[in-house]
């Protein structure tokens, strides 16, 4: 497409989308522009569907915020799909709404009542699903290359058992420590905090109590396959809604939290983890500075489990602890931390002896259970998948980088 027929097709696609049905609402402003992506126009009347739209699917967090910025995502990738010329219409949209109604286990003409009953028009469900359609039509054709997946990429992920399921979720954790003296005021804290509904309520929270590295940002956890997570936690978390809070977890001198944020479907499931290998080396004085400091100093000398051996040398059998074991038998805290691991990192978290011993822990590695049933191409179709998922994520964040993005 030359300059300036590229340039009257993105003005004639922003007049497009700038069109809003004229109605008793928009004295009040509603149909103003509140938002403009480059040369396209957001207007109050869209944040607020989306928004109310976002509230009837659970969403979590700011849904004022969470509706700006999906909106303006979707403007940059329409926009981008437009100029690619990918342009979704008519049958092709009736059928991505009737696919995502269908999650709900809902016709699409059931889904739009819905909507439409709770003051969401059909119009802006249409408009969400094109957005989301254009985008995936316009990633699937401009990195179709660059996502494929060779055979010995396979291979290494099968030996290595990939960190794949058909589930993902997005945590926030709290771990508190419960010495005896402080039991029940950390008891009644954790039953207050798990009745908390929002992210950033707990995430507060988090930042006051928890004593887990990941308290700086609020107890967040990056997306994790559910299958990692300990088989006692797994169905707990499963049962959550995005903003819900597990039950108090006791733990070994502390109490931990789980706030589901998101939760996802993969599309396909990786071998089942069969064996976990690992090493607790016990260190005295448990979360003391100057044991925390040693520990510090310990994660700098030792790149494997191996070299905790030496470590050890000379001391009591009992200061270190390896172990390969089924999931399922290891305990649920050290399970847990295990589970944020990759082989030869730590995790300092955890103390044994009332809070009088810290727990140097160490992911040595894992073992699959490869069943021959496993579907090598489903596998490799996930592969791919994720790969083309980050391959978007980095062409939408160049988008909005080069965006001209004004509120108004």
């Amino acid at each position: 497409m030359q300059p300036m027929t590229k340039l009257i097709a993105r003005l004639a696609f922003a007049a497009t989308l700038a069109m809003a049905p004229v109605g008793a609402v928009q004295a009040q402003g509603l149909f103003s522009p509140a938002i403009v992506v480059n040369d396209m126009v957001i207007t109050g009347y869209e944040l607020q569907q989306r928004a109310e739209m976002l509230r009837l699917l659970n969403a979590p967090g700011d849904l004022q915020q969470l509706a700006r910025e999906q909106l303006i995502d979707d403007r940059l990738r329409l926009q981008a799909a437009f100029d690619a010329g990918v342009r979704p219409e008519g049958e092709e949209i009736l059928d991505g709404m009737a696919e995502f109604a269908g999650r709900a286990d809902l016709t699409r003409d059931e889904f739009i009542k819905v909507l439409e009953a709770n003051g969401v028009s059909a119009e802006t469900f249409r408009d969400f699903v094109k957005a989301g359609l254009s985008w995936r039509i316009l990633v699937s054709q401009r990195f179709a290359g660059r996502a494929n997946v060779s055979e010995d990429e396979v291979d290494r992920a099968l030996s290595a058992g990939g960190s794949s399921s058909n589930v993902r979720v997005l945590l926030s954790e709290i771990i508190m420590p419960m010495p005896p003296q402080q039991a029940e005021e950390v008891r009644a804290r954790a039953a207050r905090i798990s009745q908390i509904t929002s992210p950033a309520e707990f995430s507060a929270e988090a930042r006051r109590y928890s004593a887990t590295p990941t308290r700086g940002n609020g107890g967040r956890l990056p997306w994790r396959e559910v299958t990692e997570l300990p088989p006692v936690l797994q169905p707990l978390v499963l049962a959550l809604k995005p903003g819900e809070v597990t039950a108090p977890l006791p733990i070994p001198n502390a109490i931990a939290l789980f706030q589901l944020r998101d939760i996802e479907e993969t599309g396909y499931s990786a071998p089942e983890v069969a064996a976990i290998d690992y090493a607790a080396y016990y260190m005295a004085g448990g979360r003391s500075d100057e044991t925390l400091a040693k520990a510090r100093v310990l994660q700098g000398r030792v790149d494997r489990c191996d070299d905790l051996y030496g470590i050890a040398k000379g001391q009591p059998a009992e200061v270190l602890e390896r172990g390969t074991l089924p999931p399922a038998d290891i305990p649920t805290d050290i399970a847990y931390e295990l589970s944020k691991l990759d082989p030869g990192e730590v995790s300092t978290t955890l103390t044994r002896a009332n809070g009088q011993t810290l727990v140097f822990l160490m992911l040595c590695g894992r073992t699959n259970k490869i069943s021959e049933d496993v579907d090598r191409q489903e596998f490799t179709l996930g592969l791919r998948n994720r790969r083309l998922s980050a391959l978007a994520d980095g062409y939408l964040a160049q988008l909005r980088a080069d965006a001209r993005i004004v509120e108004k």
